[in-house]
């Protein structure tokens, strides 16, 4: 399997700990203010990111949806809600935000659709071919090893299932990714220290968007890893991207 450098970037870089745990420990400890956070950095943007990137499923009319790294389970309720599908699974490394997103699923009276449990990205623990469709909100740049996360995903997928993937990505107008860089390197790490006491989470935020492989770069990845039809859309002049492909 191939490294890339964000697989190399890490919350902590004096820890000794492996990337994986490093990253569940930053989530735990941010799980409260997660949510908030999001929604106050992106201005509300975020919600209709993740709409955008689960509306790409439409076409294969998915019955069993597997979300991954799904944190507090915003994309599996929201799937749930626009895709209507029978069951939804959602996996996440970080216990705290399975908690809170348990807590929203109860409130909503999903329970029986929508099912949150500790697991990894990387060691699916499901059979080949178990889900129509793949759903990953700003997760895969916190994969050890992006390659064995995708080839683990792919196995889960069932023939003509669909996979769609939201990340962050880095502007290409030179006024906009200025003001953006400017942003990620200043403005979200002092929001994070001051919100959520812990500033090097999104210290750690801007240092892997800024090492992961966007747009085409990651598509190939996606393809080296065996998915087909693969195709990207860019949001918000480029702070975002869709990626997807089909089994």
């Amino acid at each position: 399997m191939t490294a890339y450098a964000h697989d190399e970037v890490v919350p902590d870089k004096q820890s000794t700990l492996a990337k994986k745990r490093q990253v569940a420990d930053m989530f735990n400890d941010i799980a409260g203010r997660y949510d908030f956070l999001n929604r106050f950095l992106s201005a509300g943007t975020d919600r209709r990111w993740r709409k955008k990137a689960i509306a790409e499923l439409r076409e294969v009319h998915p019955k069993m949806i597997l979300d991954v790294a799904t944190g507090t389970a915003d994309v599996a309720i929201l799937a749930f809600k626009l895709l209507h599908p029978s069951k939804i699974i959602g996996i996440d490394i970080a216990e705290s935000m399975l908690k809170l997103g348990r807590k929203k699923i109860e409130k909503l009276r999903l329970a029986d659709k929508i099912e949150l449990a500790a697991g990894d990205g990387e060691t699916i623990n499901y059979g080949p071919h178990s889900f129509d469709a793949i759903t990953v909100a700003f997760g895969v740049r916190n994969f050890e090893n992006l390659e064995n996360g995708l080839s683990e995903m792919l196995r889960v997928l069932k023939p003509g299932g669909k996979i769609s993937i939201l990340e962050f990505s880095k502007p290409v107008l030179p006024v906009f990714k200025s003001f953006y860089s400017l942003y990620m390197k200043i403005v979200a790490p002092g929001v994070g220290k001051m919100i959520a006491h812990n500033k090097q989470a999104y210290e750690y935020l801007n240092n892997s968007v800024q090492a992961f492989p966007d747009r085409d770069s990651f598509t190939a990845i996606m393809k080296k890893a065996g998915f087909q039809k693969t195709y990207f859309k860019t949001l918000s002049l480029g702070i975002c991207c869709i990626y997807c492909g089909s089994k």
